[in-house]
């Protein structure tokens, strides 16, 4: 999916934000040259610019930046994964089935102004009576519905998942055998 086929990172779901975080930093300094290693967590605020992830995290979660990352390393899912799920509402239809309540999303077309209570709120309300899948979980829902989704429609919807893409694409091409790892938060 968004074009790299082939070329898809290996995804460790680490647990917890700073999980994520260290397991990224270890990642980094294992990493052979050539392998391209990403951090990629719910921002949990909004975000000033795409360009200022690192700046973003270190004032939001006290990161700083490893001496061998750039700021091609670090991105956001603004403000939370789910956000990524209202690109797509056609998908969470399919995937919850006849009762889920579409016009309880949201409905900004950019996804990255929808503060993380709204889109929650939306899932819970859209999800609440459906019997077949049951109310939105992220642990029960999320990376089946992240599977789902239309990339397109995301890139289209998220200037962050726009800049995730473009540099991993570009990133594929640099490299043939890119064993990239992703370091992705888990939350139940």
């Amino acid at each position: 999916k968004a074009g790299l086929e082939g070329h898809m990172p290996r995804i460790v779901a680490s647990g917890s934000r700073n999980e994520a975080y260290k397991d990224f930093q270890t990642a980094l300094k294992n990493s052979d040259p050539g392998e391209f290693v990403y951090l990629l967590v719910d921002s949990e605020a909004p975000v000033a610019s795409e360009n200022d992830v690192w700046k973003h995290l270190h004032d939001r979660d006290g990161w700083n930046r490893p001496p061998n990352a750039d700021n091609e390393n670090a991105f956001l899912m603004v403000e939370c994964m789910e956000s990524w799920f209202l690109a797509d509402k056609e998908a969470l239809a399919n995937h919850f089935g006849v009762e889920f309540k579409r016009r309880a999303l949201p409905a900004d077309p950019n996804i990255e102004n929808v503060s993380k209570k709204d889109v929650l709120d939306g899932l819970k309300n859209a999800t609440k009576e459906c019997e077949k899948k049951g109310k939105y979980g992220k642990s029960k829902d999320s990376f089946e519905l992240l599977s789902k989704l239309d990339p397109e429609k995301v890139i289209q919807s998220s200037p962050h998942a726009k800049r995730l893409i473009r540099i991993m694409t570009r990133n594929k091409i640099e490299s043939a055998d890119s064993g990239a790892n992703l370091p992705l938060e888990k939350t139940s």
